[in-house]
């Protein structure tokens, strides 16, 4: 085949077979107008609910909204693509969108930062839990389909000032496609984005390529400089002067575990029997301030959480653990997930699969009872005042099944599969509960051990969730639902404390009184202030009305704080 002479010339003389020719320009068109009908099935049908099928507006609606989409994409690949980028960064975009649409069609998530941080932080184990054979095929036809292509391409190219020309041009075209169909539409828009706005992190590939974007921004912002401290001013209260004993609180920071399944929150099945039959504080209504454990665990250990949410200010600044390390409280973190997301950076770290201990681990998770390894040395050689966080690994979805040892099969049949959507609604119900069951084993199994050592230390227990799970209702699976619009299966989460008779009398911590307090509302952020109170803890970050116990502790250190407050 020879070379054009209209002034166009190809890349080289020689053609293959099956070859395709073709300009940038027309290139970012073709990919632009895949991913506006083949990527956005989700965004359509949300953006569309509430709107007749085969309505004549509601079609009309449609095309404005598929021009918008194909200008928007058509305006950012020709600002980025040239003939030595195009091939590289549009294979790079595709494969990336594949999997995008897999998550967004397969689960129901949204690409915000959060979730995006989520994925970036996904660890190998887990990522292969959500690959399942469906997405094979999938990816054959999103990614494998437009790669085969791509790999035929042969690039056009013009003279350097008519390929200019013709560049600004084409985005000249393309952002007056935009701009009108976005007056057209204004009035629509305005209403869906006004009342939905989340649904703008399901146009693929925009809500990944933006979301990408923010999370390198705060990852950048937040490595600018040291954490803002907290809590200067923190010290020993006056109940440490006359501590005859050590004092040990465990934080319990739950994974997936929702309200709706919990038995002690009245769930139909008594999914936790073994805490049960002690003496622990259910709080029956509990808020998480996130729907994922990216957003969830450092908004839970800062001061200042849902209620006054800022997500820039609550990563660029220390935690609760470094406000309580900081009044000479020992403070350690013990992880079976995926690290502590900046709660704990600076203060001593471990994680239970580097130990790998002998059947509790495998393929690169381990079952939460290997949190309580160690720990009867741990309480023998306790002295001071500690605070022990425990990570689990609890209800992590999708393959609830493997977050519990065959013994707590109990609800049969249980969903074996990590693909969701190929068990009932029902088997996912028993996996998920199973899971629940061996958590309240493992807190049970907390609980007795403390026990067994209260004869030489005071100790204390508090589990919360870092936020719940959808299970198939409303079509929706695992979590991360932006907060706004997230259902109560994702941000209602069990919260329960347990006290030693001499914890408890050493705080002066009325156990009737707090029973009363749990059968009120209760959220994240009351965690922070609770635990302060509970250690006796003085600092102006403190605030009273937020620790749920102040009201049924009587100690003269607690009547300094109310007056302080």
């Amino acid at each position: 085949m020879q070379q054009r002479s209209s002034g166009v010339a190809a890349s080289s003389v020689a053609a293959r077979p099956f070859e395709i020719r073709a300009t940038v320009e027309w290139v970012a068109v073709a990919a632009s107008l895949f991913w506006t009908v083949a990527a956005n099935r989700p965004f359509f049908a949300s953006a569309l609910q509430d709107r007749a099928t085969g309505d004549a507006s509601a079609l009309g609606f449609a095309a404005v909204l598929a021009v918008l989409l194909l200008a928007g994409h058509l305006v950012l690949l020709l600002a980025v693509l040239n003939r030595w980028t195009l091939k590289p960064l549009l294979a790079l975009i595709t494969v990336v969108t594949a999997f995008a649409t897999y998550a967004v069609d397969r689960f129901g998530v949204y690409l915000d930062p959060s979730m995006l941080r989520n994925v970036l932080h996904t660890d190998l184990p887990e990522a292969r839990e959500l690959a399942d054979w469906a997405l094979l095929p999938h990816l054959l036809l999103y990614a494998g389909l437009p790669l085969l292509l791509l790999q035929r391409l042969r690039i056009v190219t013009r003279p350097p000032l008519r390929s200019f020309v013709v560049r600004a041009a084409a985005i000249g075209v393309a952002v007056w496609a935009f701009a009108t169909a976005a007056v057209v539409a204004y009035q629509p828009m305005a209403s869906l984005m006004r009342n939905h706005r989340e649904v703008r992190y399901l146009i693929t590939p925009a809500n990944w390529l933006w979301s990408f974007a923010a999370v390198l921004a705060q990852e950048a912002r937040g490595k600018a400089g040291p954490r803002r401290p907290i809590g200067q001013d923190a010290v020993p209260g006056p109940s440490w002067a006359a501590q005859a004993r050590p004092r040990l609180l465990v934080v319990v920071v739950g994974e997936t575990a929702r309200s709706a399944n919990w038995g002690l929150s009245g769930y139909a099945r008594q999914t936790t029997p073994e805490l049960a039959r002690l003496d622990v504080v259910n709080f029956g209504d509990v808020r998480s301030c996130g729907t994922s454990t990216e957003v969830a665990l450092p908004c839970m250990f800062a001061p200042v959480g849902r209620r006054d949410y800022d997500e820039q200010r609550i990563r660029g600044a220390e935690s609760l653990l470094h406000l309580l390390a900081r009044a000479r409280v020992d403070v350690r973190w013990r992880d079976n997930q995926s690290g502590c997301k900046g709660v704990c950076d600076g203060l001593p770290y471990e994680t239970v699969s580097s130990s790998n201990p002998a059947g509790l681990c495998s393929d690169g998770h381990c079952l939460d009872e290997a949190l309580l390894l160690d720990l009867d040395r741990r309480l023998d050689d306790a002295a001071g005042n500690q605070v022990l966080v425990l990570h689990m690994l609890g209800n992590h979805g999708p393959a609830y099944h493997r977050r519990y040892p065959r013994a707590f099969a109990r609800f049969l049949p249980a969903c074996e599969r990590d693909d969701l959507r190929a068990c009932s609604q029902q088997e996912i119900v028993n996996a998920y509960d199973n899971a629940i069951l061996y958590t309240d084993h493992v807190l049970a199994a907390l609980v007795r051990r403390l026990q067994s050592h209260a004869g030489r230390l005071d100790s204390a227990m508090v589990f919360v969730s870092d936020h719940g799970e959808s299970l198939g209702e409303h079509n929706l699976y695992l979590h991360g639902v932006p907060y706004p619009i997230a259902p109560a299966e994702q941000t209602q989460v069990p919260m329960v404390l347990w006290a030693s008779a001499g914890f408890a009398h050493a705080v002066a911590l009325d156990l009737g009184c707090l029973r009363r307090r749990a059968a009120q509302p209760a959220s994240h952020d009351n965690l922070f202030h609770t635990v302060i109170g509970l250690l006796d803890v003085r600092t102006a970050v403190y605030e009273r009305p937020l620790d749920l116990t102040a009201g049924c502790r009587s100690t003269a250190g607690d009547r300094f704080l109310a007056r302080a407050s």
